[in-house]
């Protein structure tokens, strides 16, 4: 999948082709005239697909006679296949449906090589030129931020920081709105399997992405089979819209260090931290004295934490006793529990953490006030909701 991901969001850049022949609606196969200039008589040429682990799993082959080769067949939907060519380096991305494709092979770079017909190689080509602006936009910025920052211009930087910040955040959402732009096209489908993968991808975006697509293609072998993943995501943007400031933190019970059950709605104070943190971890371990500080100073006045481990590293030989030492040495005087799962620790996926340390504040009802606060920020949220 990594492979198909590199090719598709910068590979593809360099492929052209035009929308020549429109005939997958009424053929039943599809006919790849292949064009190798320069390639010698009797090298190999395989038409493969992406298995979703970054493998290519051979389809059909073809031998260069003439500088020419065809492949022959049929798909049930237009979906992505690549090309290889035994010569030649690397290996060309095509959309294959049921009608005439012409491609010509650019022995220097096969990613030069030119793909003539059918709706979704023109589709992605429009995807990947539209890629590639956004890509020479965000260079250009990033020259000229540089330049800058050498000239200690302060002003020009920070104009030049927030256009920067527009064009990433426009770059990361382009395949989605593509996708949304393009809801009856098969590559649509592709593009998709790409961002599910990506779960720096906003998971709700991604699910409103696939439930938007038209009936034909959601409903299509391709489209069903990435449903279960679809679905993942939809668990994940559930659960992130549990924790999002002002809602009231999801409850949850885990083991003490004495194998008692504790919940979250046992220890709720006028203001409660829940901090997530491991033995092993050390921007944890460095924070905790700040913790110490804050709760001493305020739990006087209405402050309780629960702390959640998530030891249980497999590189942890006994990662009980490593946690019960961590608590002790780092002289943590509050509720701590722990499932010792590491990250699969099921209040850690409540709370959709995947990096520590990780804090939420709760207010006097519970309700999520600020996330991932530490240090001097940390202490004056807790000062503020207790009206110090």
């Amino acid at each position: 999948m990594k492979h198909l991901n590199l090719l598709l969001l910068i590979s593809l850049i360099f492929v052209s082709c035009k929308e020549e022949s429109k005939t997958e609606a009424t053929k039943g196969s599809y006919v790849i005239e292949g064009s190798a200039p320069g390639i010698f008589n009797g090298i190999r040429v395989y038409l493969k697909k992406p298995d979703g682990r970054g493998r290519f799993i051979e389809v059909d082959t073809s031998i260069v006679m003439n500088e020419s080769f065809q492949f022959e067949g049929s798909v049930e939907t237009p979906e992505m296949f690549t090309l290889h060519v035994n010569s030649v380096k690397g290996q060309l991305p095509v959309m294959i449906e049921n009608a005439d494709i012409k491609i010509t092979i650019d022995s220097k770079d096969i990613l030069k090589s030119t793909i003539l017909g059918t709706e979704s190689n023109q589709v992605m080509l429009d995807y990947t030129n539209g890629l590639n602006n956004l890509t020479q936009d965000r260079m250009r910025i990033s020259n000229t931020y540089r330049n800058k920052l050498k000239e200690n211009d302060t002003t020009g930087v920070k104009a030049l920081a927030d256009e920067l910040n527009a064009i990433n955040e426009k770059a990361n959402n382009y395949p989605i709105e593509f996708i949304k732009e393009n809801p009856s096209n098969y590559f649509s489908l592709t593009l998709l399997e790409s961002t599910l993968s990506n779960k720096r991808m906003d998971a709700k975006l991604v699910v409103d992405a696939y439930e938007g697509l038209d009936p034909k293609v959601k409903n299509s072998s391709k489209g069903q089979s990435l449903k279960p993943l679809v679905d993942q995501r939809k668990i994940e943007a559930e659960r992130i819209a549990a924790i999002e400031i002002g809602k009231v933190a999801p409850n949850f019970s885990a083991p003490t260090p004495e194998g008692t059950q504790l919940s979250l709605n046992d220890v709720k104070g006028k203001v409660t931290i829940i901090d997530f943190w491991a033995a092993w971890c050390g921007p944890c371990r460095r924070e905790n004295p700040n913790l110490v500080r804050i709760y001493n100073k305020y739990h006087s006045k209405g402050l309780e934490i629960i702390g959640v481990s998530l030891d249980g590293n497999r590189n942890q030989k006994d990662p009980k006793t490593a946690w019960v030492e961590a608590i002790k040495n780092d002289k943590l005087d509050w509720s701590q529990v722990s499932n010792l799962q590491y990250f699969n620790d099921p209040v850690a996926q409540l709370y959709n953490i995947n990096s520590i340390p990780a804090t939420f504040i709760l207010d006097s009802d519970g309700k999520i006030a600020a996330k991932r606060l530490r240090g001097d920020a940390l202490e004056a949220k807790v000062a503020e909701l207790l009206g110090e």
